[in-house]
């Protein structure tokens, strides 16, 4: 029916789109790369034609500016250019916060007219835009670049990688589309939309009437599982973007690559979790709900008593069932089950580990990933969540990040 590949060169494999990345001096630092170069801080992509865009956005209760500007525009509006920019929030900032993002925006249409600019911002909170900074970055952008691992790497921050994938779907007519998305995220993520930034575009000709659910179920499966440290931040963004210039469409195989793709971005984000070391999947099942089955699996992924000993590799599942008793689903200890892989670590018949079990178990955890499984023995529903340990690292990064 269809098929989807893999394909090497992030959003530079979707027609129509182009993107590029410059440093104006906000990030002074190497790169994480291994060599002397310093990554850009202000991007952008742009299309030739005008997009439809849809977007997921934080539950922060404190907005950042960029999330308040594009919330002004009216519904249905289109866009052609998208601006982002590292080290500065433009989180609480009140109205100038605003302000300074239509000022940007009148600059730039005087190098490069775009309509409905749309405006994405990562870094410290509480700090105003240095605007002439930023819009220096207009004279050194190459408005026809397709330079993917430029724009993926501008945007990062704690980041230690750039995060970019692309599909090519093909349908068994032999007509193709292409979706493809960068994103940034290592640090303040918790399952409560996305957060983080991510900037998805396709030449699929999807109606915009199915892009918002399709983008929302797709987060919901995606980000929206994921948690590195419990923190939500103020400017969490996904966006989504087609300019249906492929003329071709496929329902089940655009939700399907979609899905994909932000999987796949959702684990590179914990992977790079700041100074984490595992990937760990939490699977509660056997719930009376599945709101029951996410609750518990999300608080398995939030908490720091059990992210600290994943860090130790020590095999305590009096953390494990702490938690799920503390999160106030239904359940009972008489019919818990919890599992590391295959392996049962608490069972009512053997709730103390022998040392046989202890040794498999610590094996287990030594793995760069696996799964805890918690079986409730109540009803059938289900949920995973995906968390990483917590280091060492991650204080030292976070004790002194304006630096």
């Amino acid at each position: 029916m269809f098929n989807i590949f893999p394909i090497k060169g992030g959003l530079a494999n979707v027609e129509g789109f182009y993107c590029d990345g410059v440093n104006v001096g906000m990030k002074t630092n190497p790169a994480n790369s291994g060599t002397s170069d310093i990554d850009g801080d202000v991007a952008f992509i742009r299309s030739d034609t005008l997009c439809d865009i849809s977007a997921t956005f934080t539950t922060n209760r404190f907005q950042a500016a960029p999330i308040k500007h594009f919330l002004a525009y009216p519904k249905g509006f289109q866009t052609n250019f998208i601006l982002m920019n590292a080290k500065n929030a433009n989180a609480m900032t009140g109205k100038r916060g605003i302000e300074d993002i239509n000022t940007i925006f009148s600059k730039l249409q005087e190098v490069y007219p775009c309509t409905n600019p749309v405006m994405s911002s990562t870094g410290v909170i509480g700090y105003p835009l240095p605007i002439d900074t930023i819009t220096s970055a207009f004279d050194k952008f190459d408005f026809d670049a397709k330079n993917s691992h430029k724009t993926a790497r501008a945007i990062m921050t704690t980041d230690s990688f750039e995060k970019e994938l692309a599909f090519k779907v093909e349908l068994d007519d032999g007509d193709t589309f292409h979706i493809a998305g960068i994103c940034k995220g290592a640090g303040m993520i918790n399952p409560a939309m996305a957060t983080m930034l991510c900037f998805i575009v396709t030449d699929a000709d999807i109606p915009k009437e199915e892009m918002d659910d399709v983008l929302k179920q797709s987060v919901e499966k995606s980000f929206n599982t994921i948690s590195v440290d419990g923190d939500t931040s103020t400017n969490d963004t996904v966006l989504l973007l087609s300019n249906h210039t492929s003329k071709t469409y496929h329902k089940e195989a655009f939700a399907q690559a979609l899905d994909m793709l932000t999987h796949q971005l959702s684990m590179m984000i914990l992977k790079d979790g700041e100074g984490s070391n595992k990937v760990v999947a939490f699977t509660v099942k056997g719930a009376k709900s599945k709101e029951d089955a996410q609750k518990a699996s999300k608080a398995l992924s939030n908490s720091l008593l059990v992210k600290t000993a994943l860090f130790g590799e020590d095999p305590n599942w009096g953390r494990i069932a702490s938690t799920i008793g503390a999160s106030g689903i239904d359940c009972d200890e008489e019919s818990l089950v919890i599992k590391y892989a295959d392996l049962i670590i608490y069972a009512k018949e053997f709730p103390i580990l022998d040392k046989e079990r202890e040794h498999k178990a610590f094996e287990i955890m030594k793995k760069e990933s696996f799964t805890i499984s918690c079986d409730l023995g109540i009803a059938n529903h289900s949920f995973t969540s995906y968390g990483c340990d917590l280091s060492y690292d991650y204080v030292k990064i976070n004790a002194d990040y304006r630096t």
